[in-house]
């Protein structure tokens, strides 16, 4: 088996998720890298769309951005950004968003505006773009983070994406009809929504990974499945996908 770092488990993980039939909502970075490898690999017909317009792109490197040129070079076709929204979200066209974010608590609610007080931060992040309509508005929600105390805390200090809300049917009495995010994949393991709770549950670790180590990088006691799975290590294939589109990304950027 060829070795792998916990970011390739990771963006493979999240790849594995997608399917050939879905109209998937792409964010930039590690959603960007999943759903790309998940392309190239058992989902050539996904349809990809990202937040500035491009529908069923297929980008020969990863975008830096959402207004990459080489997402409008690659599309089948380009819309506003409003019909974007208004047409094909809000719509209920895309059965999948993918999404990444600085932090996120127990029931997938993400953070992506402030650390810190909301008036006084002790960092002030990009914010939500578009993720809020995404979270509320796809079919289902994939989320894909690194483990780690920073990242996964007990109480965010904002929420800019709603995941589950307060837990149990929160959703529900909000009157959103999506089912929110159905799997959060790690560098370390996947965690998926208790039916009932919806409180973020352990149920694959990656191979090589304890649950003292899973326990350790999580900032709230988080909790097991009762049957955990270890999750299947990436194939050659798998692997070479990525690598090498992560390599003519790299090329390219530093040819820009």
């Amino acid at each position: 088996m060829t070795d792998f770092t916990p970011t390739e488990m990771m963006t493979i993980a999240a790849a594995r998720a997608l399917t050939n039939d879905d109209v998937c909502f792409v964010g930039i970075g590690a959603p960007s890298a999943a759903c790309n490898v998940a392309r190239l690999t058992h989902a050539p017909d996904i349809t990809l769309i990202y937040e500035s317009g491009t529908v069923g792109t297929k980008p020969d490197v990863l975008p830096l951005s959402i207004g990459d040129g080489e997402l409008c070079d690659t599309a089948l076709f380009t819309v506003s950004v409003p019909e974007m929204f208004r047409y094909w979200l809000q719509g209920g066209r895309i059965t999948t968003g993918f999404l990444g974010g600085a932090q996120i608590d127990r029931f997938a609610n993400l953070n992506t505006t402030v650390v810190g007080p909301y008036d006084h931060p002790k960092v002030r992040l990009p914010g939500g773009g578009g993720a809020p309509e995404i979270a509320s508005n796809c079919g289902q929600i994939f989320i894909t983070m690194a483990l780690s105390k920073r990242g996964f805390i007990e109480k965010l200090p904002f929420i800019t994406s709603m995941g589950h809300g307060e837990g149990g049917n929160h959703r529900e009495r909000l009157g959103m009809k999506t089912k929110g995010p159905t799997r959060v994949i790690t560098d370390l393991c996947i965690l998926e929504p208790d039916p009932v709770t919806k409180e973020l549950t352990v149920v694959s670790i990656h191979k090589g990974v304890t649950r003292e180590q899973v326990s350790e990088n999580c900032g709230w006691a988080i909790k097991f499945a009762d049957e955990v799975i270890e999750t299947p290590a990436p194939t050659e294939t798998e692997l070479s996908v990525l690598r090498d589109i992560n390599a003519r990304t790299k090329k390219a950027h530093e040819a820009a």
